[in-house]
């Protein structure tokens, strides 16, 4: 047995274990913390399958984001005086649960061994196409070209999102500042982080752009950075969360979007809607890959930071 081998089959045995733990467990900020272990060692699996772009998304957002926003509802369950969830699902309503999920585990594994030896699925109709896509990174190239679609919903799915927490604002504070004010020691830890981290991370925002047109990365792991940078600014008090209110902010959550249909109808303008021109796929590419980026940015931070609860 390798080394490697070892390696997967105790990944494999660890993320069962935390997984378990998350699900059991009876403090809720106990299930937090291993719900983002659990992230983590999914993203490390996916490392090991060489699906690189996955990993980054699943550290990022599925991980740290998703993480921040389970924090901060657990901060306000305390607030509010609830240490856990009463009235939870029975023990053989649990049993229940946990045996259906088992066999639709088995299922998926027997669907996944069953598939034929040497089965390449599109990778070859990928690769086929990929110099006329104006993107080395397959990844980016089905995202962006071959299944736009996909994409532009993902990121309109994002937007609605945030529609449905706005939609929970009183009416007294509609259009007012998102999240609750924020306060730290001038001279503290948090603060100093706050000064230092935001310059670093417009610049790793914008590799991981670039970047993707060639290797790993893209607009959904560089917003996710740009995304923390800015959240780590509002709780080290520096900054405030802008006001629901504003134009420039509501501009900035339809940029992406808005980018991405018109790069759309110009496709159409050569014969398929969504589809993009050869002879100007990379920076069309480019071009969404940006404004998705400060879009994705945007409506994350303001996701975690909730509804407006103060006036502007």
């Amino acid at each position: 047995m390798t080394a490697a081998l070892l390696f997967d089959a105790g990944l494999c045995l660890l993320v069962l274990v935390v997984a378990f733990s998350a699900v059991a467990g009876r403090g809720l900020f106990g299930a937090i913390a291993f719900f983002i272990i659990y992230g983590m060692l999914i993203a490390l699996a996916w490392l090991r399958l060489e699906g690189v772009d996955v990993a980054l998304a699943e550290a990022a957002i599925g991980a740290g984001l998703t993480g921040m926003l389970l924090i901060g509802a657990w901060s306000m369950l305390k607030q509010l005086g609830v240490s856990g969830l009463p009235g939870g699902p029975s023990v053989p309503l649990r049993i229940a649960a946990g045996a259906v999920s088992g066999l639709v585990a088995l299922a998926l594994a027997a669907t996944v061994l069953a598939l034929p030896d040497g089965r390449e699925g599109l990778s070859p109709a990928v690769a086929e196409s990929l110099g006329r896509s104006g993107v080395d990174n397959p990844v980016t190239a089905v995202l962006l070209n071959f299944r736009a679609y996909d994409t532009l919903l993902e990121s309109v799915v994002l937007l609605i999102a945030l529609i449905a927490v706005w939609s929970l604002t009183p009416r007294a504070v509609w259009g007012g500042v998102p999240g609750l004010a924020q306060h730290a020691r001038s001279d503290g830890v948090l603060s100093m982080f706050g000064r230092l981290l935001p310059p670093l991370g417009l610049v790793v925002a914008i590799y991981l752009v670039w970047a993707g047109s060639s290797q790993p990365g893209g607009a959904f792991q560089a917003g996710t950075v740009l995304a923390a940078v800015w959240l780590l600014v509002v709780m080290a008090g520096l900054y405030d969360e802008p006001p629901a209110s504003s134009r420039n902010l509501r501009l900035a959550l339809v940029a992406g979007p808005g980018v991405f249909l018109a790069v759309g109808a110009v496709g159409a303008a050569f014969g398929v809607f969504m589809g993009i021109p050869e002879g100007f796929a990379k920076p069309l590419i480019l071009s969404i890959e940006f404004a998705l980026t400060v879009s994705i940015a945007v409506t994350l931070a303001l996701l975690v930071a909730g509804r407006p609860r103060r006036p502007a």
